[in-house]
């Protein structure tokens, strides 16, 4: 159990900071702050399908974010529904703030 714990935790971390590290700026500010605030409370299958995402060039994933684009079937899951939700919260409250 404890050795679970230990690898889901190396996982968050490695995902954490991938979704910071996207060098694409608008992503970052989506992928990074999601995993902050929601990353700790994803699952073990979820934290699978946002690794999958992380895979994904940034182009194409920010554009499904923000429904420009049509999301391929594999990627169009709750999570991602999370991830666009999220996203508009987010961007709210930062306009809301003064940001951008």
């Amino acid at each position: 159990m404890a050795e679970d714990n230990a690898r889901l935790e190396q996982k968050r971390g490695r995902i954490a900071f991938r979704a910071w590290r996207r060098g694409f700026r608008e992503a970052d500010l989506v992928l990074g702050p999601f995993v902050e605030q929601v990353g700790p409370s994803l699952s073990e299958a979820e934290l699978d399908q946002l690794e999958a995402l992380l895979n994904i060039d940034d182009q194409y994933l920010y554009g499904w974010i923000i429904e420009r684009d049509p999301t391929p079937a594999e990627h169009e899951t709750p999570l991602m529904a999370r991830i666009r939700a999220f996203m508009r919260e987010h961007v709210a409250a930062a306009v809301a703030r003064g940001a951008g």
